[in-house]
């Protein structure tokens, strides 16, 4: 199962998209507080285009919280990195892959990074900018996820559509 953990994320807009691409790729979103925002509906509708009710996530107190009840294999993205996203092996599908992102404003603490220093990663990119926005990264390495695990369960047409819908006048 994919899971993306959001660490003390700051911007509602961000969360929701990747709310948004959690329901589509059917991953759990996991968020560690405190957040940067209310969880009410009425800040995330837009960016989550109203997919909240099929969301699967999950709140925790700090990040001790979420450790305490995950059990898997953790990926830490940060810009002080030095692999990239694509270079590790996710086919596994029996594995619980935890794909785990800091805050916009300062990302994940050394602490955090210094248990699991292998398994620390960077998108990578040119010189000119120091990070892609959150909701951005957590699309490209989850999809790489996915590729590697052929797509899973996911549709490859939309649905209630016929097989030759373009065709069609």
């Amino acid at each position: 199962m994919i899971n993306i953990v959001l660490f003390e994320p700051e911007i509602p807009g961000n969360t929701g998209n990747i709310m948004r691409t959690c329901v589509g790729i059917n991953a759990k979103l996991h968020l560690i507080k405190p957040l940067g925002f209310s969880l009410d509906e009425k800040y995330l509708k837009r960016s989550s285009a109203n997919y909240m009710d099929n969301l699967d996530y999950e709140v925790y107190e700090n990040y001790e919280d979420f450790k305490s009840k995950n059990k898997g294999t953790y990926y830490y993205f940060t810009r002080y990195g030095k692999k990239p996203h694509s270079s590790f092996d996710y086919s596994n599908k029996d594995e619980n892959i935890y794909l785990i992102f800091g805050k916009e404003s300062s990302g994940l603490p050394k602490e955090i990074l210094r248990e699991d220093i292998n398994h620390c990663m960077r998108i990578p990119m040119s010189k000119n900018i120091r990070a892609l926005n959150l909701s951005n990264c957590a699309a490209i390495v989850a999809y790489e996820v996915l590729r590697q695990q052929d797509y899973n369960d996911l549709l490859r047409k939309e649905p209630h559509k016929s097989e030759d819908f373009i065709l069609e006048d």
